[in-house]
């Protein structure tokens, strides 16, 4: 599904170069589970923003589903964030004074599904993620773990192929924490694909597999507690 070929990302300030990833390469098969960790400066987002299409990497191929993504064109690109890829972020990005429901149905409202079917989606996830009582509640009204599982329904309403969970359990309590990792567990299960970026190694061995980044370099790739090639 995602193949990640000699992938470099170096920012230029001025004179300065900071080389945020080096050289990286790995392959993620549809159905993983991949935690992506490291200490702050690891380049772990930098990665994260590549695999989401939010930034280029400076040299090296990333092909998503055999297609090289350096060769679409901008609406292309847009194309593929809306329906390939589920984004869940530390920061949630819920509208505040929004109910869950609404927050849920937003994503759909540019792809075209008559008004009937979004109500209907919303309403399937927000259930699928125990919310199910809160389609009312705006944002504000809800907790952080409540407000995370309502952006985890956000994030499957298009039906992605990948779900993409930058610090997911950043900005909640440690017991919302474990429910929402069970909530990923339960999606893999299912057949969906998620790739966690995280600093915190207690979340990331929820993964079946956890590729860990320093100075830019992956250092460790493992899968069920041993040593991949990399």
């Amino acid at each position: 599904m995602i193949k990640i070929k000699n992938i470099s990302k170096i920012y230029q300030t001025g004179l300065v170069e900071t080389i945020a990833l080096s050289h990286v390469s790995f392959e993620i098969k549809k159905g993983e589970y991949v935690a992506i960790m490291g200490p702050s400066g690891s380049g772990k987002s930098t990665l994260m923003h590549i695999l989401g299409i939010l930034d280029t990497p400076t040299s090296g191929e990333y092909f998503l589903d055999g297609q090289k993504v350096s060769q679409l064109t901008e609406d292309e690109a847009a194309e593929v964030r809306n329906h390939k890829i589920g984004f869940i972020f530390q920061a949630f990005n819920l509208l505040p004074r929004t109910t869950a429901l609404n927050n849920v149905i937003l994503p759909m409202r540019y792809a075209g599904i008559s008004k009937e079917e979004r109500v209907e989606r919303a309403k399937k996830y927000l259930k699928m993620v125990g919310l199910d009582d809160r389609l009312e509640h705006t944002s504000n009204q809800l907790s952080g773990g409540q407000q995370q599982r309502v952006a985890i329904a956000r994030a499957l309403v298009m039906n992605p192929a990948i779900l993409l969970a930058d610090e997911p359990t950043g900005n909640i309590a440690s017991v919302q924490a474990e429910e929402i990792m069970k909530i990923f567990q339960d999606l893999n299960t299912q057949g969906h694909t998620i790739i966690m970026i995280t600093h915190e190694a207690d979340i990331a061995h929820y993964a079946k597999r956890i590729i860990h980044l320093k100075d830019g370099k992956i250092v460790v790739d493992k899968l069920n507690g041993k040593q991949r090639k990399t």
